[in-house]
């Protein structure tokens, strides 16, 4: 394990190979035979079950209700929005035939062609169309409102270039759907998701982030307004760790879906739709792992404490079992997960590294002298401190500790993210300086034709009207025209 550790490639050597290795070596997730498409393994999957577990409560929480829906969209669906089908023509895969048959030679299967379909369906790239077209037949009058659905799914969005959990061909994520009677309802639905979101990264996932709103380029296809949490990787790039849409009547209307109001006339519904996706766990590494591996918050690992027996003997490992078995039962009734790692087939040394490099939170070892002199060694992954702690109320220490941890790696993101946040107004000095990473607060006109020129110019784009900063007018840095608030400008993923 010391051997595989050194080839964890150096963040300050080459980020993107470090995040690759960290991914890799940690036994996160893996490359399918599927170009584009990754396995994500078990122990990645426990983090995206933690945190599926922590939201559903969440949306729970609000009145939301959990559904399904079909993986299968036909066509047609998608052309009734057409902005929604200008956004995601390029990347949808399209079902044509429904049955294979043997080739001539016998050797291989080839597509029936007598076996087409009627009309071509598309692989789910999300849900908009087909849920509307479902929500037509459940809302008939206003008591029938507001109707808040999530579902729990995968999505196919045909990616040229991929990178596990950040941007792959097929993910994992939950879309919200929201119907409501009035414009005012379904905009603060769309702003509270939003919050959730928002609660989520930082009390959970510990990661800072900024919200704000989406320039109308860069708000999703179909939407009057797209609201979004940003978060800022170590090396300085923004990654969009959440979307929250207000949809107006679009899809209401493409969809004819209408309900009688108090006064007994039809009005179109209103619409939200909101999602995150295993994005998420690509923030979380990136945010706050290190050359070492992975540095889990305490709230979203699945293994929060191991804890290591120090043992020559199979008599001393059976010393050092039946002393520890009672911390381990008063950790668990906390609600605190303890994995005992008491196989004799690898050497401590070999088990200290491999849990490092996973994230684990909290690392305890005993041995017999640990016994004799009632102490315990313990290690907090966050700052990698080690020290000798009194064995007694071991796991009340412990439960104290993970708090303090999660607080501490929250604490250090944000004060990283907030000593990378710059206001800028000239724009020869942004092209400079944006290339280092971090996110610049800039004055922009509004218009399209000036964001155009910064990315082209510098690849970055406007993240975000952040809502956190005060905003007052000025003048645009590139076109010198006036302009009403500073934007969030960064690189991102």
């Amino acid at each position: 394990m010391a051997k595989e550790l050194k080839e964890l490639t150096k963040r300050a050597e080459n980020y993107s190979q470090w995040y690759n290795d960290l991914i890799v070596k940690s036994d996160m997730a893996e490359q399918s035979a599927v170009r584009g498409c990754m396995v994500i393994k078990p122990y990645g999957y426990a983090i995206w079950e933690k945190m599926q577990a922590e939201l559903d409560r969440m949306f729970k929480e609000t009145g939301v209700q959990n559904a399904y829906f079909p993986l299968l969209i036909p066509k047609s669906f998608l052309s009734r929005e057409a902005e929604h089908v200008k956004g995601f023509a390029k990347e949808c895969a399209v079902v044509t035939h429904y049955r294979l048959k043997s080739s001539e030679d016998g050797n291989s299967v080839v597509v029936d062609p007598e076996a087409r379909l009627e009309e071509e369906l598309i692989v789910r790239p999300t849900s908009e169309t087909i849920i509307w077209n479902t929500y037509k037949n459940w809302i008939h009058s206003y008591r029938d409102l507001p109707l808040m659905c999530n579902q729990w799914c995968n999505v196919m969005r045909w990616e040229m270039r991929t990178r596990p959990f950040l941007r792959t061909s097929e993910f994992l994520w939950q879309e919200g759907h929201t119907a409501h009677a009035t414009r005012e309802e379904a905009e603060a639905e769309a702003q509270k998701m939003l919050k959730v979101y928002a609660d989520f990264a930082e009390n959970f996932m510990a990661v800072p982030v900024l919200q704000g709103v989406k320039s109308e380029t860069e708000r999703f296809a179909g939407a009057l307004d797209t609201y979004t949490i940003e978060a800022m990787m170590q090396d300085g790039k923004a990654l969009q760790s959440g979307t929250s849409h207000f949809l107006g009547q679009n899809f209401a209307k493409s969809f004819d879906v209408t309900f009688l109001n108090k006064e007994n006339k039809p009005e179109y519904v209103w619409a939200t739709s909101w999602g995150v996706s295993t994005r998420l766990i690509g923030a979380l590494i990136m945010t706050h792992s290190d050359d070492n591996g992975l540095v889990l918050p305490p709230k979203l690992a699945p293994i929060q404490v191991v804890i290591i027996p120090i043992a020559n003997k199979p008599e001393q490992r059976d010393a050092v079992t039946e002393k520890i078995q009672p911390v381990i039962d008063a950790l668990r009734k906390k609600g605190i997960s303890v994995k005992y790692d008491d196989a004799d087939n690898k050497r401590p040394g070999f088990k200290f590294a491999d849990y490092e490099l996973k994230g684990v939170p909290v690392r305890l070892a005993m041995g017999a002298r640990d016994i004799e002199n009632g102490t315990i060694e313990l290690m907090r992954r966050d700052t990698l401190e080690k020290e000798s702690v009194p064995f007694e109320g071991i796991a009340e220490h412990v439960e104290a500790l993970l708090d303090d941890i999660q607080k501490n790696i929250f604490e250090k993101a944000r004060k990283f993210r907030d000593e990378h946040v710059y206001e800028c107004d000239n724009y020869e000095e942004f092209k400079e300086r944006v290339k280092d990473g971090g996110f610049f607060l800039c004055h922009w006109d509004g218009t399209e034709e000036t964001e155009a020129k910064i990315k082209e110019d510098t690849q970055a784009t406007i993240r975000c009207v952040p809502f956190a900063y005060e905003q007052t007018p000025g003048v645009d840095m590139v076109s010198g025209k006036p302009s009403k608030y500073r934007v969030i400008i960064a690189r991102s993923y």
